[in-house]
């Protein structure tokens, strides 16, 4: 019996309820990218590919008006990026079909074959068309001299060994003849270029770069101005915290960009939308008025459109770039992309609302009124699905808290359920209502089983304002626990929770919170730490954006440890009791393995049941389906055990069904 339960975990459906396999293979669309002439909707749909262990995205397209789709590219390589020509003749995108390297290719929108256009010897990061369809910018990374490791051998000085990425041009009619690496338009070791945007005119590259490709220079992101014309660079902005992602006026006189406007505690703080001109001068923040982060979009005749997180909700505004005046056009909730066409009349989004899965939609600005162009949710109309919604309570300190709570089909709030407490990374992560969840926790399969569900947007979490994001300021773990807990405890006194049975994850930062409750609280009956954060101190020397530590905790460990002692999971090891597994990529830069190494071995020292599993080759995201669905089972063994009761997993040894049993998989 054990042996059948734990090959359904893996197999097909049963009785209508997703398993791992059935939740890996969704396909789901992203990317959505209208054509400039409106009628054409390009994006992207993810399948898991278990041949050669790689989740894989393709292109299609939709029609705006009639909403038929096709599937545009195929093949075993990705292909991503897609960009239309200012014709909307052609779609190019990248892809490593070729060689390995990621290339540009072109494709007509009624099919054929693709067209290689670019041989990037390191390959091509980002592209844009030129406004007039006849040149293609591209950035690519210099290419690294072998002499050194030809003599010494492979090596990297640390914080000073690096490769910085540069502009390059090429003209698109030559392309389509054959393959061209084209002319590099920046160098040097000055800057490395992140985004860019062509100017109306075609004769300008405003660009934003940063001091290196190191990632503790975030904060020294700078906007510059290329003229094409004799390759002279100017820097139009130079201010302390990262000023990033240009994109021009339609006029061509001024620059939009998004701005720490000098902040050097930029992680935590509202980004603004500035404005310069393109010849430099006084620097303009227009969303002031704005208490959250503008993501920009693009500016059009009509002003300047920007997407925000409002609370679990995600809409489109538009701001005046010249009163600063700002206007929410979305009626109902936007995705996390916003595709407009250059006149600003239509666009094109991926939303996911919570009643579906994620889907692409098309809308006419003026009437906000996004009609479906996809059906995704098909796939899963024969599941038995929970059900989602947004609650709020009160946390320890009087602070609102929301979250998300997802019940079973046939929730009876007078019967009392486990609860499952799911927390997001970020901290600025936040959680939203969603038909199927797509983390590393089978909340879908758990919820199936009678269980509840609840993933916290803790105070630090986006959506709720600058001053809710920066309530974890120095008080890291400490009032994160507060707010987990506190959701934990609203629910058992609604009468809908069996507090003995109780348990949280979480990745990354999620991760983090999870280790704190593990040696923090007793209220827990198991915890899954996800790349977490367990000693700060260790952390930050050891991390690839060490000002994320500065900047939330005030300093570094020598100059205040008691910062670092309070907030630490480590610090209060001697108390912990609740059984941990432990998941950490091999290879993590962003939280680095000797975290889980401290708190496996400081609970094992106090005897509290722990399982660490590395998974072998992945860094902070573990991004191959055969260890994602590891992730998953051993997520699903381990509370289900802890939980329910179920025998207690073997890690080591795991049951494999055999490829034959799949089909023949017995069902009740």
């Amino acid at each position: 019996m054990r042996v059948l339960a734990l090959m359904m975990i893996s197999a097909g459906l049963w009785g209508g309820v997703p398993t791992i396999d059935d939740l890996l293979n969704l396909k789901r669309p992203g990317g959505a990218a209208i054509s400039p002439d409106g009628k054409l909707v390009a994006y992207t749909v993810g399948e898991t590919d278990w041949e050669q262990d790689a989740f894989v995205r393709q292109i299609w397209l939709a029609d705006a008006a009639t909403g038929r789709t096709w599937q545009l590219t195929r093949g075993k390589k990705s292909a991503g990026g897609a960009t239309w020509s200012p014709d909307s003749q052609w779609l190019a995108f990248t892809s490593d079909r070729e060689g390995g390297k990621s290339q540009i290719f072109a494709i007509r929108p009624d099919g054929g074959e693709a067209v290689q256009l670019t041989k990037s010897e390191t390959g091509v990061n980002g592209f844009e068309w030129s406004p007039d369809g006849k040149t293609i910018a591209y950035t690519a990374t210099d290419k690294r001299p072998e002499d050194r490791k030809n003599h010494l051998g492979d090596f990297e000085v640390v914080r000073r060994d690096y490769a910085y990425t540069h502009l390059w041009t090429f003209d698109a009619a030559e392309a389509f003849q054959a393959p061209v690496t084209g002319k590099q338009v920046t160098k040097g070791m000055e800057y490395t270029v992140g985004g860019f945007d062509w100017a109306p005119d075609g004769k300008r590259i405003a660009f934003s770069a940063t001091v290196n490709p190191d990632l503790v220079q975030g904060g020294t992101g700078d906007i510059y101005v290329l003229t094409l014309d004799g390759l002279t660079v100017k820097k139009i902005v130079a201010q302390p915290g990262p000023d990033s992602g240009p994109e021009w006026s339609p006029d061509g006189k001024w620059i939009v960009f998004e701005s720490a406007m000098g902040n050097p505690k930029y992680f935590h703080a509202n980004s603004r939308l500035a404005v310069v001109s393109a010849d430099g001068g006084a620097i303009r923040s227009i969303t002031d008025s704005f208490d959250e982060e503008p993501g920009l979009a693009a500016w059009t005749p009509a002003g300047i459109y920007f997407v925000a997180a409002q609370k679990t909700e995600r809409h489109a505004f538009l701001a005046d770039p010249a009163s600063g005046k700002i206007t929410r056009v979305s009626k109902s909730p936007t995705g996390f992309g916003l595709s407009l066409t250059p006149d600003g009349k239509r666009a094109a989004m991926v939303i996911d609302d919570g009643q579906q899965l994620s889907e692409v939609y098309v809308t006419d600005l003026a009437a906000w009124a996004p009609r479906k162009l996809t059906d995704t949710t098909a796939q899963v109309r024969e599941w038995t699905l929970p059900v989602s919604e947004v609650i709020s309570w009160k946390s320890k300190d009087g602070t609102v808290i929301e979250g998300v709570l997802t019940k079973p089909a046939d929730f009876d709030p007078a019967k009392k359920y486990p609860l499952l407490c799911v927390i997001h990374g970020g901290p600025t992560g936040t959680d939203t209502p969603s038909k199927v969840y797509s983390g590393s926790y089978p909340i879908d399969i758990w919820t199936a089983r009678g269980a509840l569900a609840l993933r916290v947007n803790y105070r630090g979490s986006a959506g709720y304002g600058e001053k809710f994001r920066q309530l974890n300021v120095r008080n890291l773990g400490v009032g994160d626990a507060w707010d987990v807990e506190s959701g934990v405890d609203h629910l058992i006194a609604k009468g809908w929770v069996d507090p003995k049975r109780v348990g949280v994850m979480g990745w990354s930062q999620g991760g983090y919170i999870s280790a704190f409750l593990t040696t923090a609280s007793t209220k827990f009956a198991a915890v899954s730490v996800g790349a977490g954060i367990s000693n700060w101190a260790t952390y930050y020397y050891n991390t690839d954006i060490t000002p994320f530590t500065i900047q939330y905790l005030g300093a570094d460990p020598a100059m205040d440890p008691e910062i670092y002692r309070k907030t630490s999971p480590m610090t209060n090891i001697r108390q912990a009791k609740t059984p941990t597994l432990i998941q950490h990529g091999e290879n993590d830069r962003r939280v680095p393995i000797a975290n889980g190494y401290e708190l496996r071995q400081g609970l094992e020292d106090r005897g509290v049941p722990v399982e660490m599993v590395v998974y072998k080759g992945f860094g902070h995201g573990v991004t191959k389906p055969k260890a994602r669905r590891a992730v998953l089972e051993h997520n699903l063994l381990w509370f289900n055990h802890y939980i329910w009761g179920d025998p207690k997993p073997d890690f080591v040894n795991p049951v494999v069904p055999k490829k034959a049993e799949k089909k023949d998989t017995p069902t009740p």
